[in-house]
């Protein structure tokens, strides 16, 4: 029996599976639960909330563009079929139990959710191991950790330590913001390449190696600092170098016009979006009136958001075969809208835009949603098509 094309690679499968749990769930849980969940009762809506995101559609976006990605960098077959679809059936039972916040059923959803990350750091690690090679182990060991945040989780909320969760989801944010802070080093420079020159004939742009590496160690030092010091101030200062250390990486932008391109703003709108994060969640350390809140939506909605929607666009055009000569409108309407929800979900809490609180959490949920649901609907006919010479673009 001939296998569906939607199976023939990760992120043809996955992709859609994060788009449409992203579309859906803010829906449920803001626009018709009200912010509320139906089961929850220990644990409060709001870290259900950030787990969701971080483990649901963002973990299962992190499982596309690695079960892609890492096969192209090693040169190895990529997985298809049948252990596609089994990866897939261990990630769904944690989202129906999260939908639904059900606390009683919370350690069994992790421990799926769990089996997802290390089936996922299996596959990855096995194309290494064929190649015999470590230049890529850091994205396993990041994938380890983020597994490892995922335990802490569950069991600070079994244990009832609230406060423990809350350090836990904010490492496992951390370290996916280092994770697109690494793919970015390898994305970045075929993307600003293409942009620069569309044919593809020459090289014009080269990443400063100074930088490629900064702000993904500023940022291990602060996770490191606020999960064992949690009440030293040490962590604003540390969160304070990370911010400056992702607006420097913003002078890999300075590529002149090309920089408006969708796919190269939307990057460095992520990139921009980190370094305000840290930068406000230093403040609110050294007394600024700035809530926590803000920082952390800087980072989950406004950096990972558009890193994320990103990534979906390039590698959902480049890897069905397609240029990024022209994009599809849906492409630049997706890549708005995600920025939008971010600004938002963020202003407000900045006093900026005070008139759209407390409407904005609805609102940024809202527009987050529809900017999956708009690349859903132009994309998914392409992961389902067959390919055509795809060409890859992970770095």
């Amino acid at each position: 029996m001939r296998q569906p094309p939607i199976l023939s690679e990760a992120l043809r499968l996955f992709f859609p599976l994060a788009a449409m749990h992203g579309a859906v769930w803010p829906f449920l849980w803001v626009v018709i639960g009200g912010y509320g969940l139906p089961f929850a009762d220990a644990v409060p809506a709001s870290q259900w909330h950030a787990h969701e995101m971080l483990f649901g559609t963002y973990g299962m976006a992190l499982a596309g563009f690695l079960g892609s990605a890492v096969p192209e960098w090693t040169d190895t077959e990529s997985a298809q079929g049948r252990a596609l679809v089994h990866l897939a059936c261990l990630w769904v039972p944690g989202r129906i139990i999260g939908v639904l916040g059900a606390d009683a059923w919370s350690l069994l959803a992790g421990f799926f959710d769990m089996a997802f990350l290390l089936a996922l750091s299996v596959l990855i690690g096995r194309a290494m191991l064929a190649r015999r090679t470590v230049k890529h182990l850091p994205f396993l060991f990041w994938l380890l950790l983020f597994t490892a945040a995922e335990a802490g989780v569950r069991y600070a909320w079994w244990s009832g330590d609230l406060e423990l969760a809350s350090r836990m989801l904010e490492a496992a944010l951390c370290i996916f913001t280092v994770l697109f802070s690494l793919s970015a080093t390898r994305i970045n420079v075929v993307v600003i390449n293409l942009a620069l020159d569309p044919g593809g004939e020459t090289t014009p742009y080269r990443p400063h190696p100074g930088r490629q590496h900064m702000a993904g160690a500023m940022v291990t030092l602060y996770m490191a600092a606020k999960l064992f010091f949690p009440q030293s101030d040490v962590c604003a200062w540390l969160s304070l170098a990370a911010g400056a250390a992702f607006f420097d990486r913003l002078a890999e932008w300075f590529i002149g016009r090309a920089v408006f391109k969708t796919e190269v703003l939307l990057l460095g709108l992520g990139n921009a979006f980190a370094g305000v994060g840290f930068l406000a969640l230093g403040a609110t350390r050294l007394g600024f009136s700035v809530t926590p809140a803000a920082g952390l939506h800087l980072l989950s909605i406004g950096a990972l958001g558009c890193a994320i929607m990103a990534v979906f666009i390039i590698a959902g055009l480049r890897h069905t075969g397609r240029d990024l000569t022209h994009l599809p409108w849906q492409a630049h309407v997706a890549a708005a809208l995600m920025a939008i929800a971010g600004l938002v979900r963020i202003l407000p809490e900045f006093d900026f835009a005070a008139t759209l609180s407390p409407y904005h959490h609805g609102l940024s949920a809202v527009l987050w949603a529809v900017s999956f649901g708009v690349w859903l609907q132009s994309f998914l006919p392409f992961m389902r098509a067959p390919g055509m010479d795809d060409a890859g673009v992970c770095g």
